[in-house]
């Protein structure tokens, strides 16, 4: 049989308990579970078709990456996000992307820069279908590769655990926005401004897309959660 057939499909070999942490960690960073929202482990449990002990040990983690609250006798929910929160998580995304991007335009030679083209027209394309979550994924994917693409090891580290974070503010925020082509077209001044090697520009116009999400979501922000209201 021939070793690369199409028919031989990849075997999911994850243990049970990383499976039901992956998923309850991107129903948080999603959204599907909301800042404030108990989680009780049987109903969990029930609704994934697992033991408890999955859960029990997932919820664990997922505490201590600060996704979750635990508090003895009281229960476990999905952390609470307060204005101060989100003022600081933004305020040092800005400073990490910012000085991604300036690494990025010290390389002498940057082939790939047309990946951001690339995952603005995708963006704009699902948008256009309407599928919120693929935008939110996209969205993602857009400033993961900008920390990647600056070649720093260490920014690449912490900007991993602070990104699920700001997936699940940016998660909030585009739900609440209803204009999905708006959220791409967000992007395009600051591809244009890399594509033409304007690195000014480039620095003016993150930081401004950067501080114009975190002004929204923190004017919106009732109760930690982003009010409904348009």
């Amino acid at each position: 049989m021939n070793p690369s057939s199409p028919s031989l499909n990849h075997i999911d070999n994850k243990p049970l308990r990383e499976k039901v942490l992956d998923v309850l960690r991107e129903a948080i960073i999603h959204a599907e579970l909301k800042p404030g929202q108990p989680l009780v482990e049987s109903d969990l449990a029930t609704r994934l078709g697992v033991s408890r002990a999955p859960i029990r040990e997932a919820l664990q983690i997922l505490n201590t990456e600060g996704l979750l609250e635990i508090v003895p006798y009281r229960g476990t929910t999905v952390r609470a996000l307060t204005k101060a929160d989100i003022e600081e998580l933004y305020s040092l995304r800005s400073v990490m992307e910012v000085f991604a991007l300036c690494r990025l335009f010290e390389q002498p030679e940057c082939n790939n820069i047309g990946i951001f083209r690339e995952l603005y027209e995708a963006m704009l394309r699902c948008a256009n279908e309407g599928d919120l979550k693929q935008v939110n994924e996209i969205d993602r994917r857009f400033h993961d590769t900008l920390i990647e693409m600056s070649g720093h090891r260490l920014l690449a580290l912490v900007w991993n655990s602070l990104s699920m974070r700001v997936r699940q503010v940016m998660a909030l925020l585009n739900e609440r926005n209803t204009d999905l082509k708006q959220i791409a077209y967000n992007h395009l001044p600051l591809v244009e401004a890399i594509e033409e090697g304007h690195e000014e520009a480039a620095v003016i116009r993150l930081q401004q897309h950067i501080a114009a999400a975190g002004d929204l979501i923190v004017e919106g922000w009732v109760d930690g959660e982003v009010n409904s209201a348009p």
